[in-house]
């Protein structure tokens, strides 16, 4: 008698929204930004080895790129800042794998990673695709908040950041929010601020 053929893999998970979000193709209308938010403000960044009685969080991080983001290019339109605010939100559901392990994994992990951020945009009427100058300004942020947290709360030394995410120039970390919260502070925070974008928004 032959075996019965074993049911695929689940590749979906459900959120606390009660939406089932499916992982090898999301949809936008499974997107929730309280799901986001609430994930992102629970993945510790640097893999939790970071000072505190708390994690940084993703959720943390992304305000904090934002927020750089936006110093350094005051011009910026509201679409532009929610995109900063949005560049790790695929993590609310892989998780924050550090560097040195996604270049051992390979494609794969990105693959997934960028179904994710277009549907996320797409939920939120952003371009599924950002262009290369948007993507540049943005990673410099990222850079430049990895380098802020690295020598603040990671135990990096400023030559060792400066290795690996650059310098920040005409940048200083004066008014940032780097001292790790609690999660639901995180969450909140996050939650604050993409309701400020969507307000200039006109949403």
């Amino acid at each position: 008698m032959a075996d019965k053929p074993s049911a695929p893999p689940r590749a979906w998970q459900r959120m606390l929204s009660g939406r089932r979000l499916d992982l090898l193709d999301p949809s936008p209308l499974d997107v929730e930004i309280a799901d986001i938010a609430h994930g992102l403000a629970r993945v510790a960044r640097w893999n939790g080895q970071t000072r505190g009685d708390h994690a940084f969080s993703v959720a943390q991080h992304s305000v904090l790129v934002e927020e750089i983001f936006t110093r350094a290019t005051p011009a910026c339109s509201p679409n532009e800042r929610l995109a900063a605010l949005l560049h790790d939100s695929p993590e609310y559901v892989i998780g924050d794998m550090i560097s040195p392990f996604k270049s051992v994994v390979g494609g794969g992990y990105k693959e997934v990673e960028a179904r994710l951020q277009r549907a996320i945009h797409l939920r939120f009427s952003l371009p599924p695709l950002l262009s290369e100058r948007l993507k540049k300004s943005i990673k410099r942020a990222d850079h430049v908040a990895a380098w802020f947290e690295a020598t603040q709360l990671a135990g990096f030394s400023e030559q060792e950041a400066a290795k690996f995410f650059g310098r920040p120039r005409g940048l200083n970390s004066d008014g940032l929010a780097l001292e790790p919260v609690p999660a639901k502070v995180a969450q909140k925070a996050f939650v604050r601020r993409f309701g400020e974008i969507e307000k200039l928004r006109g949403r």
